[in-house]
């Protein structure tokens, strides 16, 4: 018998793994700015609830709702935010509206709104 050398055969797949990750790389990337982008959405909606909660707090005491809301977001939302006071009676209503901000430029999802009803103090 006669030992003949072997003939390796040409590793075609080389970097394929590579390539894949690269591949799914864009893919994996969409779905952490919307997991970020849908946490943004969360917390603005808490925020203007808390907004609103203040507003209507300081309204019925006969105080100024608009500082009252804008004071109490965080410091980077305060500028999108806006309230306004309504209700007659007894009782005073506040709607705070506040900008969500996109991680995405181009991305407008519009304002969250929030409501909080509070009795006037006499």
């Amino acid at each position: 018998m006669t030992d003949t050398p072997r003939r390796r055969a040409p590793h075609r797949d080389r970097g394929q793994a590579a390539l894949e990750y690269l591949g799914f790389l864009p893919v994996l990337l969409i779905v952490a700015l919307a997991a970020v982008q849908l946490g943004l959405i969360a917390y603005t909606a808490q925020q203007a609830g808390t907004a609103a909660r203040a507003g209507a707090r300081s309204a019925s005491l006969d105080r100024d709702a608009q500082g009252a809301c804008t004071a109490a977001v965080s410091s980077w939302l305060a500028d999108g935010t806006d309230c306004g006071e309504g209700g007659g009676g007894g009782e005073v209503t506040v709607t705070a509206t506040v900008e969500i901000p996109s991680v995405v430029p181009g991305w407008d999802f519009g304002p969250a709104r929030r409501t909080a009803t509070m009795p006037r103090d006499r």
